[in-house]
């Protein structure tokens, strides 16, 4: 019994863990040598031009997955640039449409009284002058006034007394600037006046709002003025603040009292500042020179300075001797 105990306890050849191959160095050439081999009868023979083709074709959708982070990336870098470059062209662009249509307002104008407005402007002044293009944040918060803030302020050039129009006509002008907004008050406003002159006919008047009603009153004018429903009001430009031609009212009443010798004419304004988000802010004129300024006189003439000769070197003059009597 113990000795064939013993016999199963003999010891057994173990079995080795890893299996030794040829080295790495071998393996490393081995391949090597092959992929030389296989790249030069490929470039002869060119058999493997179709396997190629299947595995690119293969992996090409790998290689969409991989590039896709970079594509994102600059998709939306290119998104963004976009986005800001189209902001800064359309704000550029509601600009210039606003200027043209308020310079389109004057033309009609200025074809009627070319010569005079020549003469009056000195046929130097711009047909509309430097403009700031604004919107409007929001309406006064006072109840008795018609007043609208601007997102346009002292930082970006904006003057109390400034001319504010959009593309439709006069809608008021800057009474308050602070740094970043303003304070428009509407021609609507009853503490506002505009000077005014009828297109059709060229006749002058002082507009004055009438508050809460946003219309426009044309007071003191007698009955027997010339002025019919529809006619366009448009200013003057004898105040110096809003250029001559722009559109301001269009005349909806003419009412004539016996009791009374002055016409109650009423007129809606034609700006639309419920319409409209865009504004522009007009610059006040340059004050002009006067002849004196462009041409200043000239200094006087130094009189000439009169020295005394000296009496030593004056030549005495000599004397005759008396003759004999």
């Amino acid at each position: 019994m113990l000795k064939g105990v013993h016999q199963k306890l003999e010891p057994q050849e173990s079995v080795a863990f890893f299996v030794r191959g040829p080295s790495p160095f071998s393996r490393m050439m081995f391949f090597c040598a092959l992929s030389i081999v296989l790249m030069a009868v490929d470039s002869r023979l060119n058999y493997l031009a179709q396997f190629r083709q299947t595995f690119i074709a293969a992996l090409h959708p790998l290689e969409m997955v991989a590039n896709a982070p970079s594509e994102w990336g600059m998709n939306i870098r290119q998104y963004f640039t976009s986005h800001n470059r189209l902001l800064v062209e359309n704000q550029q662009l509601k600009q210039q449409a606003v200027e043209h249509k308020v310079m389109l307002q004057r033309l009609s104008t200025i074809e009627l009284e070319n010569s005079h407005l020549k003469t009056l402007l000195k046929g130097n002044a711009p047909l509309i002058p430097k403009a700031i293009l604004g919107e409007i944040l929001h309406m006064g918060r006072d109840p008795f006034s018609n007043v609208i803030v601007i997102n346009r302020g002292t930082q970006h050039g904006v003057k109390a007394g400034q001319a504010v129009v959009d593309a439709e006509g006069v809608v008021g002008q800057v009474t308050r600037a602070f740094p970043f907004s303003a304070e428009v008050t509407l021609i609507t406003d009853d503490n506002l006046s505009i000077p005014i002159q009828v297109e059709r006919n060229q006749l002058r008047a002082i507009a004055f709002g009438e508050g809460k009603s946003n219309t426009i009153d044309l007071p003191f004018l007698p009955t027997s003025v010339d002025i019919k429903v529809g006619d366009k009001l448009v200013t003057s430009g004898i105040d110096g603040v809003y250029p001559a031609g722009l559109a301001v009212a269009k005349v909806t009443q003419v009412r004539q009292s016996p009791d009374s010798p002055f016409a109650k004419i009423v007129s809606t304004p034609i700006a639309g500042v419920n319409n409209h988000l865009q504004l522009l802010i007009l610059s006040l004129p340059e004050p002009e020179m006067t002849i004196e300024e462009e041409n200043p006189p000239s200094a006087p003439a130094t009189p000439p300075v009169v020295t005394k000769p000296d009496p030593k070197l004056v030549a005495k003059p000599k004397l005759k001797p008396n003759a004999p009597r």
